[in-house]
């Protein structure tokens, strides 16, 4: 059963036109990674799906009881959010909020929820330590935290690994491999086309092409060939964050 059907969807601002006649489906358990060329709309996608935006066209239908409020979301960082001076405990709460539903104050429901997936992503040690003081791969872990508190069925991912080194970066791949081995669904945003192919079970291509397929059928396809035999999963454009409007 399909959790998320786009159809025909046109993705822009006002007159401008981003991508047009977009039209794919997300079923529970995939492992979604979207890729293509800088500004064509991949955030955009991101957005819209999340109600935090509207489409020019098209529509998108939430199918299994699915509603926007439920999915996880790990947007891209800003500076400003890198500096954000709190606690780790109070980041990775704070995922709780569209469940607070007019109560005041946390509930222990809700503390436990995020003690677990503090445990579950290795970070528990670090519930007092102060966000800003933390790596960038530890700050990526909170955020993690932070939007499973959200849900226990989908995250969507904005270049999770953008600015990371290595091994921050490989053992972030693993752990959202590892989300989606425990039944969530992924849905993630990534320049890394190569980390694309290996981990994800299907891919939307958008650019000048639109392309989306399981894993297999993009290698396979015009679009994937061109990507994966070029070497611009290779190039600058790898790790680069995402410009879209």
């Amino acid at each position: 059963m399909s959790e998320i059907i786009c159809r025909d969807l046109s993705l822009g601002y006002e007159n401008s036109i981003l991508v047009s006649g977009l039209s794919f489906e997300i079923r529970a358990g995939d492992y979604l990674c979207i890729v293509g060329e800088n500004g064509a709309g991949k955030s955009t996608l991101m957005r819209t799906i999340l109600h935090l935006q509207k489409p020019l066209s098209g529509e998108i239908e939430y199918g299994e009881g699915l509603t926007p409020s439920e999915i996880g979301y790990l947007p891209q960082q800003t500076v400003v959010q890198r500096d954000f001076p709190a606690s780790v405990n109070e980041v990775v709460l704070s995922g709780r909020q569209t469940g607070l539903k007019g109560r005041a104050f946390y509930s222990k429901e809700d503390r436990a929820c995020a003690e677990e997936n503090m445990e579950k992503l290795g970070i528990a040690d670090l519930g007092k330590r102060c966000y800003r003081e933390l790596s960038g791969g530890q700050q990526q872990r909170v955020l993690l935290a932070r939007a499973l508190c959200a849900t226990r069925r989908m995250i969507l991912l904005d270049e999770p690994v953008s600015g990371l080194d290595p091994m921050a970066t490989m053992e972030m791949y693993q752990i959202i491999k590892k989300l989606n081995s425990e039944g969530i669904t992924i849905v993630m945003i990534s320049h890394d086309i190569r980390a694309s192919v290996e981990y994800a079970t299907h891919i939307l291509h958008i650019g000048s092409e639109i392309f989306f397929g399981t894993t297999e059928e993009y290698r396979r396809s015009p679009a994937g060939r061109i990507y994966l035999e070029s070497g611009i999963a290779d190039s600058e454009d790898m790790g680069r964050r995402e410009e879209d409007a």
